[in-house]
């Protein structure tokens, strides 16, 4: 599968380190979120990306090229106007070229391994979410998973609402007859699980939103020790 990196976000909540730079361009140890996401996608499998980009977005390009560099196929979606979640994918559908395709954040700092993800049929399942328990940051979820491995968004079962990752697979059917224009991916979402058509599994690996300067600076002590860990067993 080829997947799509969610890259067209403001990063207001990073500010003052975005104010002349796109997040996916902030520093994790000696290379940015951007290009860490993207090994960890060569590592799943997948042989080409597509990356949206509306703020600074340029930067982006500038960096990545093309993806030879990485061994990877990179194209981009440039926004004139921010698109959000949905208007983006849609846009880049016909890059995206395969039916199914992984979504994944820009800021997500993880250890998934892509290459358990599989496609959906754009059938029965229209969508796949990958789940994680809840931060303090979003301490009562997004959704739930039944006992089907499908995934619900029900208000009355609270304490058993997870938090959706931003990592996904997703089928084209999601968003057909949608037109070019700004639309959250959460209202395509909540009704293709009114038609039990979203299934989702749980991942208990490492994952954190890197979405805030503290959080950021979290990640890049974790990054360091890490490797002094593995120059340590050398």
């Amino acid at each position: 599968m080829r997947a799509m990196i969610l890259a067209a976000g403001l990063g207001k909540r990073m500010q003052p380190l975005t104010a002349n730079l796109p997040k996916p361009l902030l520093q994790v140890g000696d290379k940015t979120l951007i290009e860490h996401q993207i090994e960890r996608l060569i590592a799943g499998g997948v042989t080409g990306v597509v990356i949206n980009h509306f703020y600074l977005g340029s930067m982006i390009q500038e960096l990545l090229g093309n993806g030879s560099a990485y061994g990877i196929d990179i194209s981009y979606s440039k926004e004139a106007i921010r698109l959000e979640t949905a208007g983006g994918i849609i846009k880049a559908l016909p890059q995206l070229k395969d039916d199914s395709f992984i979504v994944v954040n820009a800021d997500i700092w993880t250890d998934f391994d892509f290459a358990t993800l599989q496609p959906v049929d754009g059938v029965e399942r229209l969508a796949h979410l990958v789940l994680v328990e809840n931060a303090d940051h979003n301490p009562h979820g997004d959704f739930n998973i039944d006992d089907d491995g499908r995934v619900h968004e029900d208000h009355s079962a609270r304490d058993q609402r997870l938090t959706f990752s931003g990592i996904s697979v997703m089928h084209k059917n999601l968003f057909a007859g949608y037109p070019i224009q700004p639309r959250s991916m959460v209202p395509l979402l909540q009704d293709a699980m009114t038609q039990n058509k979203v299934s989702g599994e749980v991942f208990e690996g490492m994952w954190v939103d890197v979405g805030t300067p503290q959080r950021l600076q979290e990640i890049n002590a974790l990054h360091a020790n890490t490797l002094k860990t593995i120059e340590g067993k050398e």
